[in-house]
C-alpha cells in the first residue's frame, strides 16, 4: 500500500531527523554555559516585560482614579471658598480634608508604581544589552561548532527536505494526524508489529486486526495506542 509505505518512510526520516538533531543538540561545556546563559537572560526579560505591562495598566487605572480624586478635592476646596456660615464652614473643611487624604490614597501608589515603572525600564534597558552580547557570543561560537559537524548539518538539510517530499504526497489531515500522533508518542506515528504485538506499547493485537493486516488492504491502527501499524 502506497500511503502505509509513504508513512513508514517519513517515520523513518524523523527517526533520522532526531538523531542528528541530538548529536547537534549536544554542545561542548563552553556553548552549553552560553545557551544556557542566553535562556536565562530572556527569561528575565520575559518576566520583566510582564511585570511592566502590569504596572503600566495600574498605572492607568490610578491615573483615572487620581483625575477623579483631584476634582473632587478641587470642588471641596471651591466649597470651603464659597461658605460664610460657620457651621456650612466646619462641615466643608472637613469634607475637604477627607477629599484630600483619598487624593493622597490614590497619589502615593501612583508614585510608587511609576517608580516601579521606570526601574523595569532600566532593567530591561541592561537586560537588553546584555542578551545581544551573549546572542552574539553564543551566535559566534555556535557557527563553528556547526562548521565541525558540517556532514550532519548537511544532512538535516536533505532530511529535511525528504520530509517535505513525503509530506506533500499525504493529505493534511494526513500530516496532522501523523504528527499529532508522533507528538504524543515520543516520536513513533508508526509501528511495526512484533510476535503479535504492536512494537510501539506492547499490546497483543486481536486475531481480526492481524488478519487485517495481512490482506494489506486499509490502514490499520494499534487499538491501543493507536499508532499506525506495518508487518515487517
Amino acid at each position: 500500500m502506497e500511503l502505509l509505505t509513504t508513512l513508514r518512510d517519513l517515520q523513518a526520516t524523523l527517526d533520522y531527523l532526531a538523531t542528528i538533531q541530538r548529536e547537534l543538540s549536544n554542545l561542548p561545556p563552553d556553548l552549553a554555559a552560553l545557551d544556557a546563559k542566553v535562556k536565562s537572560i530572556e527569561k528575565q526579560v520575559a518576566e520583566k516585560t510582564k511585570a511592566l505591562a502590569t504596572a503600566q495598566a495600574q498605572i492607568q487605572v490610578k491615573s483615572k482614579e487620581l483625575v477623579l480624586a483631584q476634582k473632587e478635592e478641587e470642588r471641596a476646596r471651591a466649597a470651603v471658598k464659597s461658605t460664610s456660615q460657620k457651621v456650612q464652614y466646619t462641615a466643608a473643611i472637613r469634607e475637604l480634608d477627607e477629599k484630600e487624604r483619598l487624593k493622597a490614597a490614590v497619589s502615593k501608589p501612583l508614585k510608587a508604581l511609576e517608580t516601579t515603572v521606570q526601574t523595569l525600564e532600566q532593567a530591561l534597558a541592561t537586560l537588553g544589552g546584555d542578551l545581544s552580547a551573549a546572542r552574539a557570543q553564543f551566535d559566534e561560537l555556535h557557527a563553528i561548532f556547526l562548521d565541525e559537524h558540517a556532514n550532519q548539518v548537511e544532512g538535516r538539510k536533505q532530511l529535511q527536505a525528504k520530509q517535505a517530499v513525503l509530506e506533500a504526497k499525504l493529505s493534511s489531515s494526513e500530516v496532522a494526524r501523523f504528527h499529532r500522533l508522533a507528538n504524543a508518542r515520543q516520536g513513533k506515528a508508526v509501528a511495526a508489529v512484533e510476535n503479535g504485538a504492536c512494537s510501539g506499547c506492547n499490546v497483543r493485537l486481536r486475531g481480526p486486526v492481524l488478519f487485517q493486516m495481512k490482506e494489506n488492504k486499509t490502514l490499520i491502527a494499534c487499538e491501543s495506542c493507536g499508532r499506525t501499524l506495518f508487518l515487517p
